[in-house]
């Protein structure tokens, strides 16, 4: 696997890019969807949403056998339509909202890390933005 691999998830969402907008960007929201599967969950998230901002988020195990934290900075803000992060360990991150016949396509391009197989990552980035899509139509 190159260094630079970059990985595509996306999820389309019937709803307003504003509502969208701040549910994928405030803690308050992504404590609700920022996990990949039902024995997990998001239990503190909290974000500066402007460039120099930072982000945390802490993944947990449901049954508290494990948990990590993920510090991110952004250093692109175009709101309702793109947001542009890097993670602790140099990865980027990039997110764009685009309304198209009457949906939101929210499209996430992000950096592969070496530790999991491509196919791994863009499984679990993809449950968790499928739980995001869940929770915007919930």
């Amino acid at each position: 696997m190159s260094e630079n691999t970059k990985i595509t998830v996306q999820v389309s969402i019937p709803a307003d890019i504003n509502s969208v907008w701040s549910k994928f960007n405030e803690g308050k929201h992504i404590v609700n969807w920022a996990f990949a599967s039902d024995d997990w969950h998001c239990p503190f998230a909290e974000s500066d949403l402007r460039v120099d901002g930072k982000m945390k988020v802490t993944m947990a195990a449901k049954d508290g056998s494990f948990s990590f934290d993920i510090e991110s900075w952004f250093y692109e803000v175009k709101a309702p339509n793109f947001v542009g992060y890097s993670m602790s360990d140099g990865r980027t991150v990039e997110t764009s909202f685009e309304e198209k016949d009457g949906e939101i396509l929210v499209t996430e391009v992000f950096e592969a890390e070496s530790e999991n197989p491509i196919e791994m990552q863009e499984q679990g980035w993809q449950a968790i933005l499928n739980n995001f899509k869940k929770y915007c139509e919930g």
